[in-house]
């Protein structure tokens, strides 16, 4: 079955189509969660809301653009709208603090990646969400802001100090 056919069937409602498409996506759709929660459990309860958004909103897919990107940005907006209902992400202005560039940051190759996604998970919230948003997903700060209802220095803030700690995480692992 093509994917315009499984997106009608479901679209329909067709429950077998619901779940192919499920088991097509749940792995990068999970992987999103998993960027944008304290942990696991989480990020399987985000999962299922994201889902059933997906199947209560197929109707709106006009089938411009990619539909796995709008999959993607509808999981980031559901996980994003629970967060800021529950005020887990309560995110205070802070001071302009320098900017490492971007060219600084560097993925040693060293690291598994598991512990990478480890120490992101660790992160305290804000900074997690924005390190998540802007670096994993692409957004710019004007959009985090937007997003998240903070100013794009705020934004900014929050990454470089999110930076900060992972840097110095990495180096504690290097080092053992």
């Amino acid at each position: 079955m093509t994917l315009d056919e499984l997106i009608q069937k479901c679209k329909q409602q067709d429950v077998k189509a619901q779940g192919a498409l499920y088991q097509q996506y749940s792995g990068v759709l999970f992987s999103i969660c998993l960027r944008y929660s304290p942990n696991q459990t989480e990020a399987e309860d985000n999962l299922q809301d994201a889902f059933i958004t997906i199947f209560a909103k197929i109707e709106q897919f006009k089938g411009k653009g990619s539909f796995e990107g709008w999959m993607k940005r509808i999981t980031v907006n559901t996980v994003l709208q629970k967060y800021r209902k529950q005020k887990v992400y309560s995110i205070k202005e802070e001071a302009n603090i320098e900017q490492p560039d971007d060219e600084d940051v560097v993925i040693e190759s060293e690291v598994p990646l598991h512990y990478l996604l480890k120490i992101i998970q660790e992160l305290p919230d804000r900074y997690r969400l924005v390190f998540s948003m802007y670096v994993l997903d692409g957004y710019a700060h004007k959009e985090i802001a937007e997003m998240l209802g903070i100013s794009d220095g705020t934004s900014k803030s929050n990454l470089a100090r999110a930076r900060g700690i992972l840097k110095k995480k990495v180096e504690a692992y290097k080092e053992s």
